[in-house]
């Protein structure tokens, strides 16, 4: 009988062990879930400041060429403001989509300017905003990418438990305005 004992309470403990290192497993992917996307959003934000400190020297190429195109400025200088002002990466994407709007309004100013698109100031500056725009791309892509594990993760039993437990809360993925989802028309009249 005391061996049967033994044994009974040699199970429980090993069930009891093996709950806990679930639990702490579970716990600690998601943690390494939350901390990916973080760490993506951070590169979004460094990809965002990188392309934002880009325009002033664009816009001061552009202003040489094109002085009385004030309302272009104003809406870059706007959007840049209230980029740099933005908290949570929400607010950062959508202070993003504002100042590529305008950064298109500025490049259709520079087609009036033939000698402006020839200047290798310009030239330099609009590859540099190019090389930005694609790494932000890419950032975005990544970001979506460790959301959507992230987002699974905590859904899926048994982390849902223990996500809800502790507070771990779904991220929203960036999601291109619907200006940028629809195709431009192209008409050769």
């Amino acid at each position: 009988m005391k061996k049967s004992v033994w044994i009974t309470l040699a199970v429980v403990a090993v069930v009891i062990i093996a709950l806990i290192a679930g639990f702490v497993s579970s716990y600690n992917g998601l943690v390494d879930a939350e901390v990916a996307v973080e760490e993506k959003a951070s590169t979004v934000d460094t990809m965002l400041t990188r392309r934002a400190d880009l325009i002033p020297n664009l816009v001061s190429t552009v202003k040489g060429y094109a002085a009385h195109e004030e309302e272009v400025y104003t809406a870059i200088a706007d959007a840049r403001a209230k980029l740099s002002g933005s908290t949570s990466t929400e607010d950062k994407l959508e202070a993003n989509d504002e100042l590529s709007s305008a950064i298109s309004r500025l490049l259709v100013v520079v087609e009036q300017y033939p000698e402006l698109k020839a200047s290798e100031q310009f030239i330099a500056l609009q590859d540099q905003l190019e090389g930005a725009e694609n790494r932000i791309s890419t950032a975005r892509v990544d970001y979506n990418e460790a959301v959507k594990k992230y987002n699974t993760r905590i859904r899926r039993f048994p982390s849902n438990l223990i996500a809800g437990m502790f507070g771990f809360e779904k991220y929203e993925m960036y999601v291109a305005p619907e200006d940028d989802q629809t195709a431009p028309s192209v008409n050769f009249d």
